[in-house]
């Protein structure tokens, strides 16, 4: 019973740090009840992967169950298949660090959790069930001042942090149950508060010394508020663009520069790559662009294009069997000015079980057509190898980033290495209701802003659009389920972060280290008997 108290008490307390509603210090202590769970077990000399393997099942499954249930109010199986199968991983991660630790001193077995914690992290955000939601490092996305450093180590920084506290809180309080040494405990105690201020302060110090940079550009974000499932399939293309011309109307000046608008907000009918820009319903914004040459419209879309060539069908493409032919279909934005359509960026961060499916010859026959349509058609999304970068008439150079793929930090910073100056978010968040899905999107935003000191413009079809600085401050936004617009001047710079030069490089010498110590131990173990 004590260790199933115990394991409960570790998932709440990781889920009540979490944002936006949560206490974040929480984080710091979150381990320890299920690390206790873990050493008393292989203490007892007996063979306890079962229970090692249950108890730390539930405390990642309540974790994942409070911080992301609201998937379930856009799709059913695809909240169970990431809370289920997420919790699976996390306690696969959790059992190799047991395993290890059974064959391991104090100080390897806990280098080890580190660092193949962190490389499950990050490979969590390449693999095909991609879903980095829950990644350690995001836990401080409401408190900007404590991480400005992320700048310089991303997210994994933050990961890095929380686990190091944890473990070594972990080791004192062990060491007191045994030794009963409380002056001992006291005093590695505060050594280990240190551990917990000094990056605050480092980060206060770096926050309130920051001078954001760039050259001034005015933009505005508009928030149509359809409702996706009552309006968004009714209304016609037509009726869509005359809503978002309605807003532009009210909120472009002679200064504005870009005008953003929702990720796939045009879907009905769904446009032809190879037509769009002579599409007859894109005529009112040719018309109003006529009239602000300098303007620049981001627009999302669903687009798709007929491959002709079979050569280029890809494992990506989907098949029409009613009229014979294969095609891309693209979650997609483009930069529309007075000249014409100057560039696409095509949706390159899928949501598993949503956007895309994979193993599709494995789970298709067992799941049949699960996914349900957050763009514009039902169908497999094709992404891109590279994010792209959409440019106005004057070279100011913007980052179409789209809804899911600004939780992937250094996938980011490939905009910002293609010339980037600021970004431009593209959301509809509004499939997951009035729940912490949209909230807490938008607030890991704001660590985007830290990592690449890059200015962010987001339009939201229901909100929260927002405009956020160079700090991950929200300097202005518009609430949920409200129709308008936002206005705001951003600075566009060249800055290039140490993040954005160098990526991930935690993660990567994790995952070095980590697949050594686990190889070293199993190799070991092996020669001796």
């Amino acid at each position: 019973m004590k260790h199933l108290l115990l394991a409960l008490l570790s998932g709440i307390l990781l889920a009540i740090a979490w944002p936006t509603y949560g206490i974040s210090l929480f984080i710091f202590v979150a381990w320890i009840p299920l690390l206790l769970v873990e050493y008393q077990l292989r203490s007892m000399g007996k063979a306890c992967k079962g229970k090692v393997f249950l108890f730390s099942y539930l405390s990642f499954l309540l974790w994942n169950t409070f911080t992301t249930w609201w998937i379930w109010n856009s799709t059913i199986v695809g909240a169970l298949f990431a809370i289920l199968v997420n919790s699976l991983l996390m306690t696969l991660v959790f059992l190799a660090y047991h395993l290890v630790a059974k064959r391991n001193t104090a100080k390897i077995s806990s280098i080890f959790l580190i660092t193949i914690w962190i490389a499950f992290e990050k490979f969590h955000h390449h693999w095909d069930f991609s879903w980095p939601w829950l990644t350690l490092g995001n836990v401080f996305s409401e408190n900007i001042t404590w991480i400005q450093w992320y700048e310089y180590t991303g997210i994994f920084g933050g990961s890095l942090w929380v686990l190091l506290v944890n473990i070594l809180l972990f080791h004192s309080l062990r060491l007191l149950l045994e030794t009963k040494d409380k002056r001992l405990f006291y005093k590695r105690i505060g050594k280990i508060s240190f551990l917990v201020v000094l990056p605050i302060c480092l980060s206060w110090g770096i926050y309130t010394r920051y001078k954001e940079e760039g050259k001034p550009i005015e933009v505005v974000a508009l928030q149509p508020n359809i409702d996706p499932y009552e309006e968004k399939y009714s209304l016609s293309n037509e009726q869509t663009i005359t809503l978002l011309l309605e807003l532009a109307k009210e909120g472009v000046t002679e200064k504005t520069h870009f005008v953003l608008t929702p990720e796939t907000v045009i879907s009905q009918g769904v446009y032809r790559l190879e037509e769009i820009s002579q599409d007859k319903e894109l005529a009112p914004l040719h018309t109003f662009l006529e009239k602000y040459p300098q303007l620049n419209w981001v627009m999302g879309t669903a687009i798709y294009q007929v491959l002709t060539d079979k050569s280029k069908i890809a494992p990506q493409s989907n098949y029409n069997p009613r009229q014979n032919y294969w095609f891309n279909d693209y979650n997609s934005a483009f930069l529309l000015n007075s000249f014409g359509i100057m560039g696409f960026h095509h949706k390159s961060k899928l949501v598993v079980g949503v956007e895309n499916m994979p193993l599709q010859s494995v789970l298709k026959p067992i799941l049949g057509d699960i996914m349900i349509d957050l763009g514009g058609t039902v169908a497999v999304k094709t992404t891109q190898k590279t994010p792209s970068v959409l440019s106005s008439l004057s070279e100011e150079k913007v980052a179409p980033v789209i809804c899911y793929e600004s939780i992937y930090g250094e996938y980011i910073g490939q905009y910002v290495k293609k010339g980037a100056q600021f970004l431009g978010v593209l959301t509809n968040d509004a499939w997951w209701g009035d729940t912490q899905g949209y909230k807490q999107l938008l607030s890991y935003t704001q660590l985007r802003a830290i990592e690449t000191r890059k200015s962010i413009a987001r339009s939201a079809n229901t909100g929260i659009s927002a405009f956020i600085n160079q700090r991950g401050e929200i300097t202005s936004s518009l609430g949920y389920e409200k129709r308008g617009f936002l206005r705001a001047t951003l600075l566009a710079n060249d800055k290039v972060t140490t993040y954005v030069r160098y990526g991930d490089y935690i993660a990567r010498l994790c995952a070095f280290v980590g697949v050594g110590i686990f190889l070293v131990s199993f190799l070991r173990k092996r020669s001796e008997v």
